[in-house]
């Protein structure tokens, strides 16, 4: 209730304007629940942003298509544009990038995972080019935040995926040592 309470206040304006006393008055639980639970806002901020990564990445473990892998990164911050922008907006920046790059790299991950099954590719190749992709979506995402979300990124990158078709899977078959 805690956490629902908190994000639906986000929603509704930026962090530094909800405090402690906003959340428990919303959400009906005492000051001492709260503690109990959560040493303080950021503590709060990083359990649902390490909740929400750890519920993608145990959901998703295979993908066929690299859309799908960026759109399910994406999933969270597209059903919260307002409150990930406060919080992007905000002193707990980090907090949101260093999860936002896990989910991204998770996803990129399993995406060339299931790329890469039965090709003999060395594990440095599959890793820089995991890497390679990781940043080129995180890059793409955090800048689409930090323009404030107006496009459609699903539409950007449905197009990006349409113009990179077949290339992840030439650079694997160059990477490839059969």
């Amino acid at each position: 209730m805690i956490k629902d309470t908190f994000l639906t206040l986000l929603e509704q304006r930026p962090l530094s304007q909800i405090t402690v006393k906003d959340i428990v008055d919303e959400s009906g639980v005492n000051r001492n629940t709260f503690y109990y639970h959560y040493q303080d806002l950021p503590s709060l901020i990083e359990s649902i942003i390490l909740e929400e990564t750890e519920k993608i990445i145990s959901e998703n473990h295979t993908f066929g298509n690299i859309e799908d892998a960026i759109l399910k990164a994406l999933e969270f911050t597209i059903s919260h544009k307002k409150a990930v922008m406060h919080l992007y907006n905000s002193n707990n920046r980090d907090i949101f990038n260093q999860y936002f790059f896990k989910i991204s790299e998770h996803v990129i991950t399993e995406y060339f995972e299931t790329l890469c099954r039965g090709i003999d590719i060395t594990e440095g190749d599959k890793q820089l080019l995991i890497h390679y992709h990781t940043c080129l979506a995180f890059g793409q995402a955090i800048d689409w935040i930090r323009k404030g979300m107006t496009t459609d990124i699903i539409k950007q990158f449905e197009r990006l995926c349409e113009l990179y078709k077949g290339i992840p899977e030439e650079v694997i078959r160059r990477a490839s040592r059969s």
